[in-house]
């Protein structure tokens, strides 16, 4: 059977850290050009910065991304850092940013166009979702045996 090709591909990503740095994950949704989701991503990603998480997401959704034959990609996010230094208007200071910033630039450098779009937070939830869906997994809760002593102390 033939690979699917696909106009083009619709992505929304987002990333987040709960504390700078602090536990962070990442979010993407990908639809097709008649709107249907065909594939999403939804990872905790360990601690680290809030702009890394978002650079992390395009990187992994890009990884994703790659399985579905499309010569051009509409990717949109609610990073202005991310939008504004992958758009080249604002210079990247950071080495870690850097290094990420490379790896998607490879990726996106397969592309016939590339459209890099700026949106409201209010127009990126799904992805924001997937982010809050990964924290969920790896919260961790404990209803064992407890060393401690509990009482009142008399003054």
């Amino acid at each position: 059977m033939a690979e699917k090709k696909y106009t083009y591909l619709k992505i929304f990503f987002d990333g987040g850290s709960r504390g700078n740095p602090g536990p962070s994950a990442v979010g993407a949704v990908i639809y097709d050009e008649n709107g249907k989701k065909i594939d999403e991503l939804s990872e905790y990603i360990g601690k680290t910065t809030n702009n890394i998480a978002e650079y992390t997401a395009l990187d992994r959704v890009l990884d994703i991304a790659n399985k579905y034959s499309s010569e051009k990609i509409v990717l949109l996010t609610d990073s202005k850092l991310l939008y504004n230094q992958v758009k080249k208007v604002w210079k990247i200071k950071d080495k870690n940013i850097l290094k990420i910033f490379l790896s998607i630039s490879e990726k996106l450098g397969k592309y016939r166009t590339v459209d890099l779009r700026f949106v409201p937070r209010e127009e990126n939830k799904e992805a924001d979702k997937l982010v809050n869906k990964a924290f969920e997994k790896i919260q961790v809760s404990y209803e064992g045996e407890s060393d401690i002593k509990f009482g009142s102390v008399e003054e």
